[in-house]
């Protein structure tokens, strides 16, 4: 009986000794907090944060605001790996205003491309345009230098995009007005057109010379100049049709001449809403169709 007495008190003296060294060979709270502390102000990532730590019977806990997710998480990590650390209370806050890695590369992404914005539309120099006068015109009433309206007859396409609408409002100008029997015996009547109208936007443009002579006999020549074969067209409105009769324009190959009709006077006359082709002799660019 005696000697099992003995064997339990060694027994019971042997653990106690086993946790008294135990105990003497873990780090102090005192130890675990500033060596914590020590080691989240020389780490890259948790160096500017502005944080506290304590330590009680090993359980760390961490106190104060960190500038990102990733510096919370790292200095969480250096406690968790403390020597004699028993656990970690993370009480950290995240500063207003912090971003992930994954937001900061969003927000400093390269804008979206912006879409090309339209061309302009360039009707080419060539194209035909065919108006109908607002007013009459003659050798012998109208004055050189005067200026009339008419409206395109016809609509212009560029590639498939509308760039002038039938309707548009045409300015012209009378180059040359000579009534028979002043130079030649020879009635003359010179057109050229130098403004149209789009959208609420006027464009100068310039086109081909439309000229008109009235020999004798009722005989009756229209040609264009500065424009090439073809340049020109007079139509309607010249055969004893009526007010904006249209006869056809026939367009000439070789020398740019356009048979007129015969009127049995001796005066070049176009009647109000007569119909004449004019050529570009520049090209006319106007903005997208959507501005």
């Amino acid at each position: 009986m005696h000697n099992v007495r003995n064997a339990v008190i060694s027994i019971v003296l042997s653990v106690l000794v086993g946790l008294s060294i135990a105990c003497s060979s873990r780090p102090s709270d005192e130890t675990i907090a500033k060596d914590i502390q020590n080691k989240a102000a020389t780490d890259p990532d948790t160096k500017d944060s502005q944080v506290s730590v304590a330590a009680k019977d090993g359980k760390v806990t961490l106190t104060g605001e960190v500038k990102t997710p990733a510096a919370q998480q790292k200095l969480e990590q250096i406690a968790r790996d403390e020597p004699g650390a028993s656990g970690v209370d993370d009480q950290t806050t995240i500063a207003p205003g912090a971003t992930s890695s994954g937001q900061a590369a969003q927000a400093t992404a390269a804008p979206p491309v912006e879409k090309p914005k339209p061309k302009p539309i360039v009707v080419p120099a060539g194209t035909v345009l065919t108006v109908r006068t607002g007013q009459a015109l003659s050798s012998k009433a109208s004055q050189t230098g005067q200026t009339f309206l008419a409206t395109l007859a016809q609509p212009i396409s560029v590639g498939g995009r509308p760039a002038l609408p039938s309707g548009s409002t045409v300015s012209g100008t009378v180059v040359t007005a000579k009534a028979k029997g002043k130079v030649k015996g020879e009635g003359q009547l010179d057109l050229q057109l130098t403004s149209i109208s789009v959208g609420g936007r006027t464009y100068q443009i310039q086109t081909s010379v439309l000229s008109s002579t009235e020999k004798g006999k009722g005989k009756r020549t229209a040609a264009t100049t500065g424009g090439g074969a073809a340049a020109g067209a007079l139509i309607g409105g010249l055969a004893g049709g009526g007010k904006g009769a249209a006869i056809g324009a026939v367009a000439g190959a070789g020398a740019g001449f356009i048979g007129g009709a015969a009127t049995g006077n001796k005066q070049v006359e176009y009647p109000a809403e007569t119909a004449l082709s004019f050529t570009l002799s520049a090209p006319l660019t106007l903005p997208p169709s959507s501005q």
